[in-house]
């Protein structure tokens, strides 16, 4: 049975903007039916063809501007909205952090949560260049190998050699090492037939060392003309510290192989946060705007209220960076993960600073506080930095077990956030300040925060 929607495919309207969804796309909504609109921002007069009608919601395309947003800005290279690199390039600075602030606040009250309060979002003064990292795949277009993103939704590669929001040194190296990879002809990988030689090029700069990391993500096991190729990019790549090739032979979405070969110089570079040396290698999870993510863990560690007499547990501590950070103003901090060589770059990490008041644990997050609630574990505060899926339900209940007096909650992904608090409250436990968001990546849709949590009774 067909579904009756509002509207039709080709169908031309013209209406007002009335939300932004969590995507960064305009929402149009005919008798309540929403449409979303890419390139359209709230309180916008627009004309639209809708491209896609599915029973739920639409898709429309923006014809004709007619009364636009005072929070416009104008993008030089609409390539940003249309690979995804900067969603919200199209938006004023300060609408963006108001937009995260109100996306947290909306699932609140979404759960029956309105008494709950929201700071204003901790935005960067210069809300561009930030990140640390790019992963740029590498693709034969019009017979000729370019870097660049992919199209929204797609595989069709859009060549860019400014990103936007990549520190400018990646994006400048990135472009020497593209135009070395011409020069030998160097095959890109097809993921059609499976033939070709280069995937993508990832790039690494640390922010207060400077140093430069470039890997070459092959799909063969050997790279043609590598010595020579080697040679130019230590050549042309002032900064360079470390070159690797690594090698990721399935036919997989897995960005990198467990291989590495390096090729010349270290197998890491290091940089700094917080005061702590980090060594990072290709593998390693290391946040990508180290700024922003200074203020988030100062956030964190502030809201911990440590006076160095506290017993504390990291869930999800990675390669250590909460838990090194933590381990100055704790007695003792517990870290697990369930990624093997973050534990190992933790445990690295630990010694090179000289901390030895820490001990890191690899296992699933949830398994392990339950083991340590048996074991009779009593932590006064547990910091969680989960993935975008947020906690497991055990790890709340063994929360509840432990009866650590804090929770410091930082988040990644709001509505997975409102659904842990209200697991938290059912433990025993109420958020007590507003809710931080901290704007870690500016363009983007992302929101991450800090939720403090305290037990309340018995």
């Amino acid at each position: 049975m067909k579904v009756k929607t509002p509207v039709y495919k080709k169908q031309r309207l013209t209406a007002e903007v009335v939300d932004l969804s969590y995507q960064g796309n305009g929402v149009v909504k005919v008798d309540h039916y929403p449409i979303f609109v890419p390139n359209t921002l709230p309180g916008e007069k627009v004309e639209i063809v809708v491209t896609k009608v599915t029973r739920n919601f639409a898709w429309g395309k923006l014809t004709k501007l007619i009364e636009k947003s005072p929070d416009r800005v104008s993008l030089d290279d609409m390539r940003y909205l249309q690979t995804g690199i900067a969603p919200l390039g199209n938006l004023k600075y300060e609408a963006q952090l108001r937009f995260k602030q109100h996306q947290i606040q909306e699932l609140l009250e979404k759960a029956h949560l309105d008494n709950l309060q929201v700071a204003p979002t901790m935005g960067m003064e210069k809300p561009y260049g930030y990140r640390n990292k790019a992963q740029v795949p590498v693709k034969l277009v019009k017979g000729r190998l370019e870097t660049g993103f992919y199209k929204r939704g797609s595989h069709d590669l859009v060549p860019i050699e400014n990103f936007l929001i990549q520190d400018p040194v990646i994006d400048q190296t990135i472009t020497t090492v593209r135009d070395i990879l011409r020069k030998y002809r160097i095959q890109p990988y097809d993921e059609e037939s499976g033939r070709g030689c280069l995937r993508t090029i990832m790039v690494r700069r640390g922010y207060y060392s400077h140093e430069v990391m470039v890997v070459l993500i092959s799909k063969t096991k050997q790279i043609p003309h590598v010595d020579d190729i080697t040679r130019e990019i230590v050549a042309q790549v002032p900064e360079l510290k470390s070159l690797v090739h690594n090698v990721n032979s399935k036919r997989t979405n897995k960005l990198l192989g467990d291989v590495n070969h390096t090729l010349w110089g270290q197998p890491t570079i290091n940089d700094q946060l917080l005061g702590i040396d980090f060594t990072i290698s290709p593998l390693s999870f290391y946040q990508v705007n180290p700024q922003q993510t200074e203020r988030l863990y100062q956030t964190a560690i502030e809201n911990a209220g440590l006076d160095g007499s506290q017993t504390v547990i990291d869930a999800y501590c990675g390669i250590g960076t909460i838990s090194l950070a933590v381990a100055k103003h704790a007695k003792k901090v517990y870290g697990v993960e369930i990624v093997p060589a973050a534990i190992q770059d933790a445990k690295k990490n630990a010694q090179k600073n000289g901390i030895t008041n820490i001990e890191f644990v690899v296992g699933k997050a949830e398994e392990q506080m339950a083991k340590w609630q048996a074991a009779g574990l009593k932590p006064d505060v547990l910091i969680v930095d989960p993935p975008r899926k947020g906690l497991g339900e055990e790890l709340i209940e063994a929360t509840g077990q432990m009866k650590p007096a804090k929770v410091i909650y930082v988040s990644c992904n709001p509505a997975t956030l409102v659904r842990d608090i209200q697991r938290f409250m059912e433990q025993g436990y109420h958020v007590t300040k507003p809710i931080q968001p901290v704007d870690q990546f500016p363009q983007t849709t992302h929101v991450e925060s800090v939720t403090v949590l305290e037990r309340t009774g018995e």
